[in-house]
């Protein structure tokens, strides 16, 4: 039995992620499951699920914070910033954790 690869596991989890963003908690899920079935594994599938949540949730935040700082005046952009960030924290929160339990699970699922 080979080993799979949590960098591979996480970039599909990471494109799956990006590709079903607009499902609330299914897209998530599904893309945790399949990082940890292309990672195979309990705790390779946890980190490929999780590093997929993370990789997101950030590239998420960050083009929030960007987009809103183009707003003009400077009380606009730190909003603007402010709530790309404050989006990117909870996306981290609830989509990397969602994340990991799909990467547990499929993981367990290609043991």
């Amino acid at each position: 039995m080979s080993q799979g690869s949590i960098a591979a596991g996480a970039f599909v989890g990471f494109l799956l992620l990006i590709a079903l963003c607009w499902v609330p908690f299914i897209g998530p899920f599904i893309a945790g499951v399949v990082a940890g079935i292309i990672a195979r594994g309990a705790l390779r599938g946890f980190m490929a699920g999780f590093l997929a949540g993370i990789t997101g949730a950030l590239i998420l935040g960050l083009a929030l914070a960007i987009l809103g700082g183009l707003i003009r005046g400077f009380i606009g952009a730190l909003i603007g910033w402010i709530l790309g960030f404050g989006i990117a924290l909870t996306s981290l929160i609830s989509v990397a954790v969602i994340c990991a339990l799909g990467g547990l699970i499929g993981g367990l699922i290609k043991r």
